[in-house]
Formats: structure tokens, C-alpha cells, sequence
């Protein structure tokens, strides 16, 4: 282990070299495909249902529950990864996702009542692929004892922020200028797609198991202190994209301007994804656990102004700022997972922060329509700011635990192995 952390100081390989990992590609590009589930599923949902209910309440309800069933299920769809494959989850699972996002868009369509509305969106959510912490576990597997892990990590958060500019964008353009069910229809298309050929790739999976059968079978990622800080976290940072998503549709329905939904969307990705590649660029000296809460206090002086917002050039300037804020917390919190957590239950730990996300958006989703409903225009933004502040304070209170990883409690005193192994 010494001549690894070693090198983890005197060289830091940049994105180049991560890229030319033998294998890379073959799962990086089904898997970008794939993950459009996260980043238009929501919208789609908001911008659907909104034009056959007329209720902005209805339409975040419909996308909440979706986002509360999928954070309620990704943990244990990661589990059942660790355990048996990622190939044994996706096969079923991605054809049922797709049959749910097709059945809550027909029942839309014909007009059903909300609560049909509601009961087809708990499949649709549930059964959403996980793909995004499948690609971390197989560049854990990959990359093992590398000092390219860090670039790993961002490079995933930058994946992930791509996959928020295309898939806002796509899933607004198919909405308002194709048909209102358009933007459903194509996301169950690309999970699919994306889907089946991930989960085609079995040579780069992470085998079955690994780390202790018994491991994987009894112990769960949540029990890891750190792991439950940061979910609190990402519950916050989830907040910022289900906020964001219903302001910035209700505000540009106000002026006449629906189409500049999309766009002022991309550009809040944008800047996180912006931030995200300078982030993996830079050889951080300061310690995760500061970089996350620096970074998330930043995030919340962000979101405080975007109330103030009236204008479609302060709206997006503000939105840029928050978004280039998203990424280094989401980072951050990724790259201490791989010292918190071991690795058979890696995948489920980065469900736990994915679903996280996904909850702190429905919870959003619901408060931000209601919001737009009942008060006055533009209180939707008050939502992210209502979301991170809380999240900033547990991170303040609790912040010693997400960088204290477990490394000598399997082993002998003064061994400092990083995942259990057999004492000597």
C-alpha cells in the first residue's frame, strides 16, 4: 500500500490517461445512453402531465412519487448488484422501466385521474436503471490502487451533468415542438437501448460478490456513518435540480417563453458540468471533507439569490453560478465513498447518494409546484435554498465523520489495509 500512496502524490494522470482504460469505452457509451432516465424522466413527467391536468401541484405530485419510489428502490437494486451481477438486475429491469415510463404516459394521455397517475408512476421510479453507480463500481474494479480514482470520480460527475444538459434540453424540445408525451416516449427508448447494451458488457462488470459473500449479504452501506452524512447531502444537492426544474418551467410559461425552459435548464448544468472538469483537473491539497463543506456553503450563497431573479439574462447568470456550485460537493462526496466503503458493497453506497438525490428532487418537485400554485410567481425558487440550508448545517455539525474511513478496524492494530484481507 505504501508504494500506491506514494504514487498518488507524485503523479496525477489526467483524463486522457483515465480514458484510454482497457475496456472504458465499451461501457461508458451504453451507459450515457442509459442514464437520460435521470435527467429527463422528472421533466418530462412536469412538462406531460402539467398539459393534461393544468396544475403545476398535479404534475409535481406525479413526479415526486416517481422520485420517491426510485430512492426508495435504488438501494436495494444496488444491493441485488453486489450480490449477483449487475447483468442479473439489468436484464429484468430495464424492459420494466421502460413498459412503466410507456404505461404512465398512455394513462396521461387518456386523461386518468391523478391517482391512476400516481399508481403507475411507483413502477416507473422504481424500476429506473441504475447506471450511473454501476459505471463507479466498475471504475473502482478497474482502477483499483490507481491515483486515477479522483479523475474517476470526476469524470463520472461530468458524465453525469452532460447527461443534464442533453437530456433537459431533448426532453423540452421533444415536449413543446414534437408532442407533450414525446419526451417520455424517447427516455424509454434510450434506457432500452442503453440498458441491454450495458448490460451486455460482462467482462468489466464487477464479479458477484466481491468482497464476502457475507458482506454483501448482511451488511448494508447506510450503517457507515459517513455514508449517512453524506446522504443528507445529496438529499439538499437533489433539492437544487427539482427546484430549478419546476421554477424555471413556471417562469418561462409566465413570459410567454416555454421553450426557454430547456435552454435555461442546460445552462445550469452547464456550469456544474464546466465545474466538474476543472474540479478533476486540479490536485486538490485541502482534505475532501473541507473541500465539501467550502463547497456546499458556496452552494447555498448561490441558491439565497435566485429568488431575486426576474430577468431571463440574471436567471441564467444565476443559474450558471449555482450549477457551477452542484459539482464539487457531488465529487467530493463520490470520492470518499471509495475510502468509507468497502468494495462489495460500493454499488449500494452510491445508490444510497443517488437515491438521495432522487428524493431530495421529489420532495422539491412536490413543494415547488405548490408553491407556484398557491403563492406568487417565481416561489418555486425558493425551494433550493430551502433544501441546502438544513443539509449545510449537518455537514457543519457532522463533518468528521464522512473522512473517517473504517481502514484498521478488520485488520491487526497499525495495518493499514484499506478493504478487509486476511491478517498475516
Amino acid at each position: 500500500m505504501a508504494s500506491t500512496v506514494t504514487s498518488s502524490k507524485t503523479s496525477r494522470p489526467g483524463y486522457g490517461h483515465l480514458l484510454r482504460t482497457h475496456g472504458a469505452w465499451t461501457f461508458l457509451l451504453p451507459g450515457f445512453a442509459a442514464r437520460q432516465p435521470f435527467a429527463m424522466l422528472t421533466i418530462s413527467i412536469v412538462l406531460l402531465v402539467r398539459h393534461t391536468t393544468g396544475s403545476y401541484a398535479a404534475a409535481g405530485a406525479a413526479a415526486a412519487v416517481t422520485g420517491v419510489s426510485m430512492a426508495l428502490f435504488a438501494p436495494w437494486s444496488g444491493r441485488l448488484a453486489d450480490r449477483f451481477g449487475q447483468r442479473a438486475v439489468l436484464i429484468p429491469g430495464v424492459p420494466a422501466h421502460a413498459l412503466a415510463g410507456l404505461a404512465l404516459t398512455a394513462l396521461a394521455l387518456a386523461d386518468a385521474p391523478l391517482w391512476a397517475l400516481l399508481a403507475a408512476a411507483v413502477p416507473t421510479g422504481a424500476s429506473v436503471p441504475q447506471i450511473g453507480p454501476m459505471v463507479r463500481a466498475r471504475w473502482a474494479v478497474q482502477l483499483r490502487g490507481t491515483p486515477l480514482m479522483n479523475t474517476a470520480a470526476a469524470f463520472e460527475s461530468v458524465t453525469d451533468e452532460l447527461a443534464f444538459v442533453v437530456g433537459p434540453l431533448l426532453a423540452t424540445a421533444l415536449c413543446t415542438a414534437v408532442d407533450p408525451a414525446a419526451g417520455l416516449v424517447t427516455e424509454a427508448a434510450l434506457t432500452l437501448a442503453g440498458g441491454l447494451l450495458f448490460a451486455a458488457r460482462k467482462s468489466t462488470q464487477p464479479p458477484a460478490g466481491t468482497g464476502g459473500h457475507a458482506r454483501v449479504k448482511h451488511a448494508s452501506a447506510l450503517r457507515v456513518p459517513g455514508v449517512r452524512v453524506l446522504a443528507v447531502a445529496f438529499l439538499g444537492i437533489g433539492s437544487v435540480f427539482g427546484g430549478m426544474q419546476v421554477a424555471l418551467a413556471a417562469f418561462t410559461e409566465s413570459i410567454g417563453e416555454p421553450g426557454l425552459n430547456g435552454v435555461l435548464y442546460g445552462v445550469f448544468a452547464a456550469g456544474n458540468m464546466f465545474s466538474g472538469i476543472a474540479c478533476g483537473a486540479v490536485a486538490w491539497k485541502a482534505a475532501p471533507q473541507r473541500r465539501l463543506v467550502v463547497g456546499y456553503g458556496a452552494l447555498v450563497l448561490a441558491a439565497a439569490g435566485l429568488w431575486a431573479a426576474h430577468s431571463v439574462p440574471l436567471l441564467a447568470g444565476l443559474g450558471l453560478l449555482v450549477g457551477m456550485c452542484v459539482a464539487p460537493a457531488l465529487i467530493t462526496g463520490y470520492t470518499l465513498v471509495e475510502d468509507l466503503v468497502p468494495a462489495g458493497a460500493r454499488t449500494e453506497a452510491f445508490t444510497w447518494l443517488t437515491g438521495a438525490v432522487a428524493l431530495g428532487q421529489a420532495g422539491a418537485v412536490t413543494v415547488a409546484g405548490q408553491l407556484e400554485d398557491h403563492l406568487w410567481d417565481g416561489a418555486a425558487f425558493l425551494v433550493p435554498l430551502g433544501g441546502t440550508a438544513p443539509a449545510l448545517a449537518t455537514l457543519l455539525a457532522l463533518r468528521p465523520r464522512p473522512a473517517a474511513p473504517p481502514r484498521t478496524r478488520t485488520v491487526a492494530r497499525g495495518v493499514g489495509h484499506r478493504e478487509p484481507v486476511t491478517v498475516d
